[in-house]
């Protein structure tokens, strides 16, 4: 059974800082599949469409057939270990750092045998093979790689290394949420100190603003009030220089959403201003913080490892309706896109929510189902410590996904009408 992580000492600051490594990250267009399941949590193989085998490693035709027509499916992640063995040696600078390490091979239920990372609570095989469940996580480097799990979950699993390793669990870090006064805000802290964050940062655009259940929760020892301004450079580059070394896990919670199209209006006003916060602001919190996460991105079991951006469905699917505002959260989403791209470098993850409508004050005349921001916080706690890149939260937003998938033109025509 893993043992429980105890909280890190406070760091000798004049100890050196280990540089992030990242496992070898090359990989064929074929594998890329496997990529896109892991980032959206789901267990997924190529099936093909003739034969029905299965096929492991992707692959670009049947393995069984030569058929071309492979299409991903979700299939039974059920199987048993049949060989375990321990690597205490490795060429590589990734593993060599993080030695010893589990490696086994599967036979899975749907057919392949596969080589995986396995849990140190998976037990030895003998010659009839332990029960396992295999799972796709996304490596340091952003790519997908198979873990062998014990068949049911066991205390503090993912306190494991090599689940640390692949995950961006709170316990145990310091996480900043931008704007603490917003309902989202408050129950994203919430779900951070409940799973075990060490501390808050808890920003407060407003402060000449008084909010009972912000004061109630910043109340909290573990919880620091910090001002942060996104639509302000030298506010967001103060607190940078404040706290931007002990920024583990960065929650942008600050958003601006009005109604409004684009025809109906004589200027780009309300555009202007949900570009601010929703895109500018993102941008702002990258160049103050980014930087210092990604030196911290090897530092110890707390290292820095999550940026997570709360984003919205209508990021994929515009609404005319609020037609500036999902202008301004598809800009968002493509510089979430980018800042992905420049934090893998260092390994660490950027995590888009794209959650229906939640139930908050600028949403009061949506009719449901809406969301409470208290389950589109447990979502991204979810999320980090399965340690996926994209959480769709609620059942709009699911349906969204489906059928953008199927026809995104009629999603188009639909939410224009």
């Amino acid at each position: 059974m893993s043992e429980a992580l105890v909280k890190p000492k406070k760091k000798n600051p004049v100890e050196r800082t280990r540089l992030a490594t990242l496992p070898p990250g090359a990989r064929s267009r074929s594998a890329q599949g496997l990529t896109r399941a892991a980032a959206e949590g789901s267990f997924e193989l190529q099936v093909c469409a003739d034969c029905a085998t299965v096929q492991y490693p992707p692959r670009e035709v049947c393995g069984h057939c030569l058929s071309e027509h492979l299409t991903w499916e979700p299939v039974d992640n059920r199987g048993e270990l049949i060989a375990l063995t321990t690597l205490r040696h490795s060429n590589d600078l990734y593993f060599r750092e993080r030695l010893p390490w589990r490696v086994g091979t599967v036979k899975m239920a749907a057919g392949p045998v596969v080589v995986a990372h396995v849990h140190e609570d998976c037990a030895t095989p003998d010659t009839s093979g332990v029960p396992v469940r295999l799972s796709l996580k996304l490596d340091r480097s952003g790519q997908a790689v198979l873990h062998a799990l014990p068949e049911k979950d066991t205390p503090n699993m993912n306190d494991a290394p090599q689940m640390r390793e692949s995950t961006c669990d709170p316990k145990f870090r310091r996480v900043l949420v931008t704007d603490g006064k917003s309902a989202m805000g408050m129950a994203v802290a919430k779900a951070m100190l409940d799973a075990g964050a060490s501390a808050v940062f808890l920003g407060d655009p407003t402060t000449w603003k008084t909010v009972a259940a912000f004061d109630k929760l910043a109340a909290d020892p573990r919880v620091q009030v910090v001002e942060l301004d996104v639509t302000d450079t030298d506010s967001v580059d103060r607190l940078a220089a404040s706290i931007g070394g002990k920024v583990e896990i960065l929650v942008n919670t600050a958003s601006y959403l009005r109604d409004g199209g684009i025809l109906g209006r004589k200027d780009v006003i309300l555009a202007r201003d949900a570009m601010e916060v929703n895109v500018l602001g993102l941008m702002r919190l990258a160049q103050a913080f980014g930087p210092g996460m990604c030196f911290r991105a090897a530092d110890g079991s707390n290292h820095a490892v999550a940026w997570v951006n709360v984003l919205s469905i209508h990021a994929l699917a515009a609404l005319p309706a609020r037609g500036a505002w999902s202008a301004s959260m598809a800009a968002a989403l493509s510089a979430a896109q980018t800042l992905r791209a420049e934090l893998r470098g260092a390994g660490v993850r950027v995590v888009n929510i794209f959650p229906g409508p939640i139930d908050e004050e600028w949403e009061q005349l949506t009719p449901p189902p809406k969301l409470a921001p208290s389950a589109v916080a447990k979502a991204i706690v979810r999320g980090l410590q399965d340690g996926v890149e994209d959480v769709y939260v609620g059942e709009i937003a699911e349906e969204i996904r489906e059928r953008l998938r199927e026809n995104h033109k009629g999603v188009e025509r639909e939410l224009g009408q």
